[in-house]
Formats: C-alpha cells, sequence, structure tokens
C-alpha cells in the first residue's frame, strides 16, 4: 500500500483530496500543527494525523520517512509579500529538499491558473508571483525540465505533476457561498472587477485530479507533467455574482442588482475590505490577480488528458447554495454519528 504524505490536508481541498486518496487504497498522513485541526478527516480509515510544522524543514523531513508520495496543497490567498513568499515559495523548496533527502517517488504540487514558472515575474499579484516561484523552486529542486548529469546517464529524480486550477467552489467554498452571504444582506452589490474571468472548478474534481495524478505517478518512470484544471463554461464575474444569488434563492431566486465599479473604486472598495476584520472578501492583491483572465491558456493539457470531464457549475452549486449537503460521503460520517 503507497504511502501519501498530504501538506494542507485539513483545508477545503485537502479534505476531499484525502476521502479520495483513501477510497483509492493509498494511506495517508497529514500532517498539522494542532491535532484538532484535523478533526474532519481524522475518522477516515488508513489515514494518520501528526502534529508537525511543514515550514520547519528538519520536521518536514522526518514526516517524510517511508513515503512513497507527497501532494502540497498548502496555500494562502490573502496576505503580504513575505507571507506568500513563505507559503508558495520557499515551502515548495523545503518540499523539494525534503523529498530528495528521503527518496519520495512523486510529488503533486496544486499550483493556480494565471501563473508561469518560466516567467514568474510577469505577473500582476503577489499572489500569482509567488506561485510561479513556487513551480519553479519545486522543479529546479528536483532537476525538472528533463536534463542529464555530467555522466551521460539520466539522474535518479523525484516526479512532479503541478496542477493549475481556475477558482475552486464547491460545499463551504468561500466564493460563491460568500457572495451568496452578503445578497442576503445587502440590496445591491457593488462590484470590483465585475468583467473579469472565471472558469470555476468543481472541488470533487479538483480532488480526483490529484489522486489520478498521484496513481500516475506510480505508473511508469518519473516524470514532469503541468495541468490546468477548469470548468466547462467562462464567466463573468458579475455573472458568478448574480448566479450565486439567484441558485440560493435571493430576492425570491431573482438576485440583486450587481453595480459594476471602475477601477480606482474597486481598489477604494478592495482597501477597505482588506482592512476589515477576520479574512477579506477581497483585497487589493486579489484585484491585481484578476488582471489576468483566469481561463484555460488551450497551450496546457486539462482534465480530459487526466480521462476526467469537468463538471457544470450549473448543476453542482444549487446542491450546496439550496442546502448544506457538505457531510455527505465519509466526510460525513462522524457528523451524522452525533
Amino acid at each position: 500500500m503507497k504511502h501519501i504524505l498530504v501538506l494542507g490536508g485539513t483545508g477545503f481541498v485537502g479534505a476531499h483530496v484525502c476521502e479520495k486518496l483513501v477510497r483509492a487504497g493509498f494511506r495517508v498522513s497529514v500532517p498539522t500543527r494542532r491535532a484538532v485541526n484535523a478533526r474532519n478527516i481524522q475518522h477516515l480509515p488508513g489515514l494518520t494525523v501528526l502534529e508537525c510544522n511543514v515550514h520547519d524543514e528538519t520536521a518536514l523531513t522526518q514526516a517524510m520517512a517511508d513515503v512513497d508520495g507527497v501532494v502540497n496543497l498548502v496555500a494562502i490567498l490573502h496576505g503580504t509579500p513575505e507571507s506568500f513568499d513563505r507559503v508558495h515559495r520557499l515551502l515548495p523548496d523545503k518540499i523539494a529538499r525534503a523529498c530528495k533527502a528521503q527518496g519520495v517517488r512523486h510529488v503533486v504540487h496544486v499550483s493556480a491558473l494565471g501563473t508561469d514558472w518560466r516567467t514568474p515575474q510577469s505577473c500582476p499579484s503577489h499572489y500569482l508571483r509567488s506561485k510561479g516561484q513556487g513551480e519553479a523552486a519545486l522543479m529546479q529542486r528536483l532537476g525538472w525540465p528533463f536534463a542529464w548529469d555530467d555522466s551521460g546517464r539520466e539522474p535518479a529524480r523525484t516526479g512532479l505533476t503541478v496542477l493549475r486550477p481556475s477558482v475552486i467552489f464547491g460545499a463551504r467554498d468561500k466564493f460563491l457561498n460568500v457572495f451568496a452571504a452578503l445578497q442576503k444582506v445587502f440590496p445591491v452589490m457593488p462590484l470590483a472587477g465585475a468583467q473579469a474571468k472565471f472558469q470555476p472548478v468543481w472541488v470533487e474534481d479538483v480532488a480526483g485530479a490529484v489522486v489520478r495524478s498521484v496513481e500516475r505517478g506510480f505508473s511508469g518512470p518519473p516524470s514532469w507533467d503541468v495541468y490546468e484544471l477548469v470548468g466547462s463554461r467562462v464567466y463573468a464575474l458579475r455573472e458568478l455574482v448574480q448566479l450565486a444569488a439567484k441558485l440560493s434563492g435571493v430576492g425570491q431566486g431573482r438576485g440583486r442588482p450587481v453595480i459594476g465599479l471602475p477601477r480606482w473604486m474597486g481598489q477604494v472598495q478592495a482597501v477597505i475590505l482588506g482592512l476589515m476584520p477576520g479574512e477579506p472578501v477581497m483585497s487589493l492583491d486579489n484585484l491585481d490577480s484578476m488582471r489576468v483572465d483566469n481561463v484555460a491558456s488551450g497551450h496546457l493539457p486539462g482534465f480530459e488528458a487526466l480521462g476526467m470531464s469537468p463538471s457544470a457549475l450549473a448543476a453542482i452549486a444549487p446542491t450546496y447554495l439550496l442546502s448544506d449537503r457538505s457531510g455527505e460521503g465519509l466526510l460525513g460520517v462522524r457528523r451524522h454519528a452525533h
């Protein structure tokens, strides 16, 4: 039974990845600073929770003992340039060093659509730049793209799959749920970046792509692959906000008027929202990210290359915006037991 270490396994995407890996017959370990953070997944059969600070390279290397593959889902959407660098660039570099030290066979790294390891500095936001730098750090440390050593032989290496999803939706997401909740309170919705384009992808599809990538990592010689994970339709942000309201029954299914803001007003709105307590709905860095459409480039393989087809947002979103179905499957076992 292959042993997979899932970094970020306690998060929104991570819980779905852990469930699918367990169902696929893998032994799973999830490091977290505090075991209580893993309460939603610790009941999964074959899953072990490790109290570990993954940013501590010594502890991370120890956690990879007897590990066959690593999945990295650790990410932040908001923060300072320093925090983006720490999570998105420095951590992947530590992961690569730890994998080489322990002889890990394959790494699946979840990055972001709109970034590129070749030219990260051209990206418009700290989030996207740091994501691209993280891809580059992994590839350079693991010896990808392909390179021969001085002896003329292919060196031993760890395989790498990079997945770049568009914005991810699903039960308990902080995307459609947030827009639906806001419109239950406010009669109109002023919106920065209203015309920005997205190709939203279901969390279950992303988790499925992670598991397919893990399985493929053990099916042949070490390889390097990059995939874009996108949904079946492109939406403007304005459309997504209106759809979230309609599907959740706001205004008896009519939703609220959405007022697109010019860029300077959007920047003011983003600054104000970024200063509010708690996790911001939108920050100035988020607005900068939206200067690049969050859609497939058409130059890289996607779900089809993994033997999958993406699910339609319009078919999935009503199942959780109208009712809470987040406790289904193995993830719901513990919840329904109480």
